[in-house]
Order: C-alpha cells, then structure tokens, then sequence
C-alpha cells in the first residue's frame, strides 16, 4: 500500500493563509511548479534556500509514494521586473557589462546553478523549461487574453488589463492580499503618461527597441515575452489548467505570482493552483544580505571557505543541515556560530547513526520505536516541519546511545525499525549525502590513525604519571572537535 493513504499531509496555503488537508487532484499523482532562476548571474543563497525547501518537500512526497511531475523552470529571457525600458532587462545588462552574448550569460549561469545544486545533492526535476524554449506558447497565450478583453496593445507591446480583469468581478491582489482599489486611488494621477492604461496593468509582451538584443517574431511586431506570461505558459504546458502546487519565495509573491493567478483565472476561468507556497528570506548575521552593503557570499564560497564571514569551510552537509533546522516559512539567519553548532550536531547525530551496526539486540524492547517513527511522519505532514523532524531525528540518536551504554534495550526488529527510520529521513527525504569520496574516505583514515597514536602516546603519559602531558593531549585533541571517552574498554573517540 502506498505510504500516502497512512499519512495524513497538511499543508499552508498562501492563497487561504491557513493549513489544510493535502489533497492532490488526481489520487497518487502530483503536479509541482517551482519558480527557478533567472540566469544573469550566480546562484546566490538564499535561492539555494528556496530550492532546497521544495527539494526536500519533492524528496517527501516521493517517499510517500507520490507519483510527482516537478516542473522548475529556468528564465532566460524578457526579464523586466518593472516593464521598463531596454536598460532594465538584466540580461543585456549582464551582456554589456561581460562583454558577452546573451545567450553566453545564460549558458555561463545555467551551468552555475547546476553545480551549486549538485553540490548540496538536490534532485533533478521532473522537467526543467526554459523561455526561450516556449515563446510561441507565450505569444498563444497572449492572444487569447487579448481576444478575451483582458489584454491589450499598445506601440508593439501587449498589456494585461488589471482594471478590466476586477470590472469582471475577479480581484487583482487576492494572493498577496493587496487592497487594488487603493493603488488604483493613490496612482490615478499617472494615467496616461506611458504606454499603459494604468500603472498597474503589467506587460505579456514587451516590443524591443533597436538596441535590445533578445527578440522575436510575434503579431505585434519584434519583442520578447513579459516575465509574469513566461511561468503561466510553462506550467499549464506541463500541468495543465490547473494544478496542485506552486512554489517559490516570498518575494515572488506579489506581483509575479499575483500576475501568474490574474492571467490563468483570465484565460481558463477558474484558479490556475490549488496550494500556493512560499518560502522565507535568509539572511546573514541578522542582516539582509546584500552585494550593496558586503554582507554577501555565494554558497560556494561558504563551502570553500573562501570568505571573511566564516571561520573555516563547512560542508555541503552541514550547509544544508543548518539551513533545514529553520522552517521554510521562518526567516532563516546564517552566522560563524549558527554554522559550527550545526556542524557538532551533525557529527554527533551521523556519530549515532554509524553505530547501529554494532548494537547488541535483546529479547525485548524498553524504549517505543514505533511511536518514534511516527513521530517523525507526524513532524513532515505538519507542513514539512523539518526543524521537528531533526528533534526527532535526535531522539532516535539517543535510543541509539542508551543501547549502546546498556541503559536501554531494543530487539533486532526494533533496531532495524531505527536504522530504516533514520535512513528514510536523513538521506531520502532530508537529503544528506551518505556517499564519501574515495579521497576524504582515504583522509578520514588517515586522521583516525593519527588520533589512535595520540591516544597510546596519551595511555603511556599515564602510566608514566605525566598526567600533564596527558591533560595537554586531550584537551588539545576537543579544541579539534575530536572528544577522547575512557571507559573500561579503553578509549573511544569521535569527531
């Protein structure tokens, strides 16, 4: 049976501002749109954020047993967040200033995004658009708002119609939950001094200018396509006129994705998405992170440890453990200590999980696996609450360590219930990578023998009665991370 009909999924709903029941439109099958890139430059982190977010949500609906068409699109073309001139379209921009093709920018930058993503080991989508590839689904979908009185021409460009579109008793604003009225009011003095019947109304297609590079055919004359049509297009391509969920960041939310709901209620009639998500900002130490000011790094460089924010390179496990200690919807803030606690929490939970092979199963069990392993069901149907999940994650760690002192007892079947429960949530649907390359296999060696020398020089010292010499070993050895346990065995280590 699929794992689905045991669990019960909720889900919070930007559009209704409350959590609900999950409940897809086709029983088993799923339909996920995610916002992706604009490629005119690196990845920066908090879109790794974003990704990661719907990253582990596709891992979890997967391990329900979903059936999950995920679409995230790559936009590499007619990006003009305020529908203005040549100059404001990031790609030429970024071509001027690179001294480039367009099209160079996006390969340059595609191939960017790709590494970064690979790197903190998220899944490919099911399907990954791009712009450039469906202009004539966007000029289609243009002239059918134009036919429908919703859109209209202008010097070779093509607007849509807010004031027409809540004439017809729909409401602009409803997702981002934005008084239209209002903004009609405090802007009506501007009427009539561009191209546009109202300020508000935003661009389908925009006509290019002599100087724009990006351009196509279209009824219109030459141009390219309006940001908002681009998603609108892809997505009812791949999902259809309506799907389940539509994702991205919150700084989406208005006016992209209020764009995306007025255009599909305007074309087919009714909501394009049943489940609007969004994820929260991130920011670095307490501040927004910002080119402008120097509070920014590129999430290679925090890997790399090439920056003067951090105090030493951190994994891409411990990046992505750290960011998934936040709730996708809270503002995530990233900092030097924020890094190196995830880092000892990490190396303590994997130190757990790497004992489980060699624990000594009883007759019976004195601790509740079961309730464990739905607890941490329970934590993901709660609106992915991956924060909670690690709190549980960490209670199986320590069923792990009672057993392992003998302070608790587990039968082989319960040992095995924690070892596929620990497995399932870290490496499946959390996502950290459980492979090691041969090299840090090799240097992982390398440092335990070392270790294991320090310990017999230290074991010596004691017999010797230097016990400063002793103290001086082990207290050396935790400034490294690397805590010395005498017991009646010997002495363990971890790190």
């Amino acid at each position: 049976m699929e794992l689905y009909k045991n669990q019960s999924l909720k889900i919070y709903n930007t559009l209704s501002g409350e959590k609900s029941i999950f409940t897809p439109i086709h029983e088993g099958n799923i339909g996920m749109y995610v916002c992706g890139p604009t490629v005119y430059s690196n990845v920066h982190l908090g879109n790794v954020r974003t990704f990661m977010s719907f990253d582990v949500i596709f891992r979890y609906l997967l391990h329900l047993d979903y059936k999950v068409r995920y679409v995230r699109n790559i936009t590499d073309a007619g990006h003009l967040t305020d529908d203005g001139d040549v100059d404001n379209d990031r790609f030429v921009k970024q071509s001027r200033l690179e001294k480039l093709e367009p099209m160079e920018i996006v390969q340059k930058y595609s191939v960017d995004f790709h590494k970064v993503l690979d790197t903190f080991n998220f899944l490919p989508p099911t399907i990954e658009p791009t712009a450039t590839g469906h202009i004539l689904e966007q000029i289609e979908l243009t002239q059918k708002l134009i036919d429908t009185g919703f859109a209209y021409v202008s010097n070779g460009s093509v607007y849509f119609d807010v004031f027409a579109y809540n004439k017809k008793g729909l409401n602009y604003g409803e997702l981002s939950n934005r008084n239209i009225d209002e903004l009609f009011a405090n802007t009506r003095d501007l009427d009539g001094q561009s191209e546009k019947k109202n300020p508000q109304d935003f661009a389908l297609w925009k006509n290019a200018s002599p100087a724009h590079i990006m351009r196509w055919n279209s009824p219109w004359g030459e141009g390219f396509p309006g940001w908002h049509l681009e998603c609108t297009a892809m997505s009812t391509k791949y999902l259809g006129e309506t799907f389940d969920i539509h994702g991205g960041g919150m700084d989406l939310k208005f006016p992209h994705h209020e764009c995306e709901v007025a255009q599909g209620k305007a074309c087919n009639g009714h909501s394009p998405v049943n489940y609007w998500m969004h994820t929260n900002m991130l920011t670095m130490n307490g501040l927004r992170m910002s080119k402008s000011t120097g509070n920014y790094i590129l999430p290679m460089e925090l890997v790399t440890g090439d920056n003067n924010f951090f105090e030493k390179p951190f994994g891409p496990n411990i990046v992505r453990f750290c960011f998934l200690q936040a709730h996708y919807r809270s503002v995530l803030d990233i900092s030097n200590d924020a890094m190196v606690a995830s880092e000892k929490g990490y190396n303590r939970l994997m130190e757990s999980y790497k004992l489980l092979p060699t624990l000594k199963a009883s007759n019976s069990s004195s601790l509740d696996v079961v309730s464990w392993k739905q607890s941490c069901y329970d934590a993901m149907n709660d609106d992915f609450n991956t924060p909670i999940l690690i709190a549980q994650l960490f209670e199986g760690a320590r069923f792990i360590n009672l057993v392992n002192d003998g302070t608790a007892t587990l039968t082989a079947d319960d040992i095995q219930l924690v070892t596929t429960t620990l497995s399932n949530f870290l490496f499946d649907v959390l996502g950290i990578n459980n492979t090691t390359s041969g090299a840090a296999s090799n240097t992982s060696e390398k440092l335990k023998g070392v270790v294991e020398l320090l310990i017999e020089m230290r074991k010596q010292a004691r017999i010797n009665r230097d016990f400063a010499l002793s103290d001086q070993i082990r207290d050396q050895l935790l400034a490294l991370d690397i805590q010395l346990k005498d017991g009646k065995d010997g002495t363990t280590f971890t790190f």
